[in-house]
Parts: C-alpha cells; structure tokens; sequence
C-alpha cells in the first residue's frame, strides 16, 4: 500500500475510497501498530517531517523543507505511547502517516494540506536503542525544559509557517504530556488530543446510540473503566458532561456515576494524595478494591468500558459476573491493536450467553452463539477525527471547544438505524464514512459557528451541502 502511494496518490486513495472495510485495518489499526513496531527494519524512503533534537533553534527553517506550502492539518507525535504498545521513539511516525491518509480517504481532505511530524527526543525503549535499524536518536528520552523548549518552538514555528487556522493534532503522547500540551496550547493554537477527545466522542456516540437496546437515558447507568490514563479519563468526563447537561444536573454530581480502575484498583478518596491530577474528579468515597472482578461485584455497573491497553483483562468471571445482575450489559473493550484488547467479541458474547452490546477499538468479525450472529461495533476514533478537521477547515476554525466533540458524537450516534440496533451494531458502517465524515464536519461547523469561533463569512446555508463538496475526490480526468 505505502508503495502504491508512492508511484501513484490518487489511485491510492481511490482503492482506500472504494474498500474502506477491507483496508481500514492495513491502513490503520491494528496493522500500523506492527508496522510502527517495525519502521526501522521496513523503512525505504520518508513520508513524513522529522524533527530533534538537534534541529532546536531551526524547527522554522526545518517546516519551510516541506515542499506543500498550503498545510491545514498536522497531526504530530514524540511517539512514547503508541497505542497500547508503549515507546517507540521515532517509529511512532507510522501513527501520523496512517491518521493523515485517513483524514484524506475518509474526510475528504486534500491529501497536500497534510502533514505527518515526528518529534525526536529519544527513547527509553532500550531494545530499540539496541537495534541497529532503529532510526531515530540513540539516546534516553529527554524531559523537562529541553523538552518543553523544542514543543513550544515548533508549536510557534508551525502558526508561524502556516497561519492560525492551521489544526495540530497532538497523537500518542504519555499521559502527563497530553494533558499539560492540551491545557497549555488549547487558548492560543487550533489544537486537539485524538486519545482524549476523539476516542471521548466516538465512546459518548456509540453510548447514545445503544439507548435504545437499554432503555433509559444516560444518567439512569453506571459506568465502570479499567483504565484511568488519557483515553478513560477523557471518555468519562465526556459523558459526565453530557449527563449534567440533558439530565440538568452538576458536573460534580454526574461524576459519581463514574468509577476508575488503575493499576493499584479502584480509584477511590483515600488514594487521593497519592493519585495523579487528571483521576482525582473520579476519586469518589468506597472501599478499596484491588481487582477490576471485586470493582464490578462491589458497584455493579451497567457499562464496562476498557481504555487499559493491557490485553486479555475482561475476563470470564468479569463479563460473567456483570451479565448476572444486568439484563443487556455494555461492553466496550477499546484498547488497541487487537492483542491488547480487554477481551474479543467472541470471547464477550460467549461469556455472556449473547446478552450484552459489544464495541472495540479493533476490528472483530461476526460471532454465533446459540444459533444466532452478532455483529460488534468498532469505536474507532475514524469516525471522529476525519469529520471534525473538515469542519473546521470549511468554517476556517480559529480555536476547538469541548462542545465541538459533543455535537460529533451527537450527529455519529443519529446516524445508528433501527436496522443497525437489530444486528447489535452501535456504530453505523464503515462504507458510509465519507457522507458520516460529512454530516460530523457539518455539526462540528455548526457549533463553531454558533461559538464565535468560526471565520469563513458568511455562514453558508446549508453547511452538509458545503461539506460535502469540499471534499476530495480522487477521480481521473476524461482525455479526448
């Protein structure tokens, strides 16, 4: 596929276009994660823009090398914590590449208003360093001021270079790096966190959309995560806010309905000097429980939902014990590439004799129980990060606001059918991305406009028309 794309761009993303279900996966994940964790050995020619350290005080003259001058989207990374695999340095460059031919094939970007950056600062992968075919600088990881130094330069220089509507997507950094660059850049760049905020949307549409199989609205669930790092933390703030806001209830409130379960166990008061910033909202008054199986026999939740990255976790007696007090339990094992997921499908419906709704963050196939199929929904932040770029490119976006991904999630779960819902399916297909890519960026648009924060004037009429023929093409001419 990378070759394709090399000899020929628009018949590469011709054949993504017309195969999305079938490449999906060799694109992105769960493929990209082995290919990250082989770049170095696979590497042939560079797709993307590398900066080190040792470019400090060049990171401008470094962005004026690539050759389109009409960026719009840039999604970047210093690759310390790709997927649910851990550091992979400058190999984490397989991630921006992967996400930018999706804003392309799935969004409709023009493939030259993107751009792929990697940000060296060593690795602490020691069989990396190790590794003769390891590309990136042979070095520990560098942190703290140097560190900081070399963000906030590029983070200038690319406003310099392409303007204030030009959208950084921050991709796969460490927990305590992604919350800090977020907080930091989010009031004076176009900014956002895919593992926060796109896997919180995509998580929040596929909730939305199952309230129908469940009965009752959000409020009336309890909700249960193993995993408590950028992607838990951010889905359960998503949904706390939703349920303040259609409930007409106060944030504070609405987090109790919302647990955490880390490495040390149940996140709970007592743990409160001890716990990082970004858990303590979630730090409610409970016994101490020191496995995800005691959390759910203690809580009893009605929505199990794993952002662990650890593999096999979701066990039998979990699914079994959650299936015992809930007449449909939700479960989502988001984690990714596939090895990492909490649990399979398979594994999720036989477990639970075909009661539950099953999502994950890799694909699985159908599964039969008792004589019956089931479909599974991917939660794939895809959904989510293609459509939200397009609106902001068609309403010239100057700044991103959590709304913007509440009104994502919201025009994703309206697009699930009846149809869908009787297959177990929460997510609608992914054939339809373009035309669901469409209706995200027209919401997103939407809101931005109504926010302020929009500046192509006048608004257009009707903004999913707008969308939609704004999006790229990759057709060929008629010659005569």
């Amino acid at each position: 596929m990378m070759d394709l794309s090399e000899r020929n761009e628009r018949l590469f993303f011709k054949l993504l276009i017309d195969n999305v279900e079938e490449l999906l996966p060799v694109v992105y994940t769960p493929t990209v994660g082995e290919a990250c964790q082989k770049y170095g050995s696979i590497f042939r020619r560079p797709h993307g823009l590398y900066i080190s350290l040792k470019e400090r005080g060049k990171v401008l003259d470094v962005l004026k090398n690539w050759p389109e001058k009409n960026v719009q989207i840039i999604v970047v990374t210093d690759g310390e914590r790709i997927l649910g695999l851990g550091d992979l340095g400058l190999q984490g460059m397989g991630i921006p590449i992967g996400k930018l031919a999706l804003y392309v094939a799935l969004g409709g970007l023009r493939p030259s208003l993107c751009l792929p950056v990697s940000i060296d600062v060593g690795t602490n992968n020691q069989k990396l360093l190790d590794d003769p075919y390891y590309i990136g600088l042979r070095q520990k990881r560098t942190t703290g001021e140097e560190y900081d130094a070399l963000i906030h330069e590029f983070m200038l220089a690319a406003k310099q270079e392409y303007g204030e509507k030009v959208l950084i997507q921050f991709e796969d950094f460490a927990n305590h790096n992604a919350f800090k660059l977020l907080a930091k850049y989010g009031r004076t760049h176009l900014v956002f966190n895919d593992d926060i905020q796109g896997t919180a949307a995509v998580a929040l549409a596929g909730l939305v959309a199952s309230l129908p199989l469940t009965g009752g609205t959000l409020a009336d669930h309890r909700f249960l995560f193993l995993g408590a790092g950028e992607a838990g933390t951010g889905i359960a703030e998503i949904i706390a806010t939703e349920i303040s806001r259609k409930a007409n209830i106060p944030l504070e409130e609405a987090r109790r309905k919302i647990w955490l379960v880390d490495s040390k166990g149940l996140v709970v008061k007592s743990r409160w000097d001890s716990l990082q910033h970004f858990k303590r909202d979630y730090a409610h008054e409970h016994e101490e429980c020191k496995t995800l199986l005691s959390a759910v026999q203690a809580l009893k939740p009605t929505v199990l939902i794993g952002t662990s990255g650890q593999g096999s976790t979701f066990t039998k007696d979990v699914i079994e014990t959650i299936s015992s007090f809930n007449e449909k339990p939700l479960i989502f094992a988001l984690s990714n590439p596939t090895s990492q997921s909490e649990c399979t499908a398979d594994q999720a419906y036989t477990w639970c004799k075909g009661k539950c709704i099953f999502a994950s963050g890799s694909p699985f196939g159908p599964v039969t129980v008792d004589g019956k199929t089931y479909y599974s929904g991917q939660a794939n932040n895809a959904y989510i990060f293609p459509g939200m770029g397009l609106g902001c490119i068609i309403a010239g976006v100057i700044r991103i606001h959590d709304d913007m991904f509440l009104k994502a999630a919201e025009a994703l779960a309206s697009l699930v059918t009846k149809e869908h819902l009787d297959k177990g399916l929460v997510y609608p297909p992914f054939q339809n991305i373009r035309k669901i890519s469409a209706h995200i960026g027209a919401a997103v648009a939407a809101k931005a406009y109504e926010l302020g924060l929009a500046t192509r004037l006048p608004r257009p009429d009707d903004l999913l028309a707008c969308a939609e023929s704004c999006q790229y093409s990759p057709v060929y001419r008629p010659y005569r």
